[in-house]
């Protein structure tokens, strides 16, 4: 450590900084702050190797910063997803696909209503008289696709 503080000279600022964010790090759940104590560390040793003003330094530490938090947030992004093995779970409406029912309301426009079990549900679907057969065919948010049973 003592042949590196002659190295460093007045430059310890950005490792400071560094370390700060580090114990922040240990102190608060998540990883976002890890991201900014290496862009800091970095900074640090890229001032130590050009001798920047201080608005390089900040520009670089910046720049250092966005370049990491964005390559984090993509590579955790899709890590912390879990699969699951019901991934219609809060998604009851999709369970309708295939389902037959009769139209509480007709299709006037597009839309139009059902009702299946207890639930009344807004429908889509070609233009079709109230009390016509027809098939769950899809589901777009929480509206049901139909067509007409054959």
């Amino acid at each position: 450590m003592g042949d590196l503080l002659p190295l460093l000279g007045d430059n310890w600022f950005w490792f400071v900084v560094g370390l700060a964010l580090l114990i922040g790090e240990l102190l608060m759940p998540g990883i976002f702050l890890l991201w900014l104590a290496i862009a800091a560390g970095l900074t640090g040793f890229v001032n130590a190797a050009y001798n920047m003003s201080w608005q390089g330094e900040l520009a670089v530490f910046a720049a250092l910063s966005i370049v990491l938090v964005m390559a984090s947030w993509r590579f955790v992004r899709g890590q912390h997803r879990p699969k699951s093995d019901q991934p219609d779970l809060n998604q009851r409406q999709t369970g309708y696909i295939g389902r037959r029912t009769t139209l509480l309301k007709a299709i006037s426009n597009g839309s139009g209503k059902v009702k299946i079990d207890d639930s009344v549900w807004d429908v889509t679907g070609p233009d079709m008289a109230q009390g016509t057969p027809v098939i769950v065919t899809g589901v777009k948010d929480a509206t049901l696709q139909v067509k007409a049973v054959e």
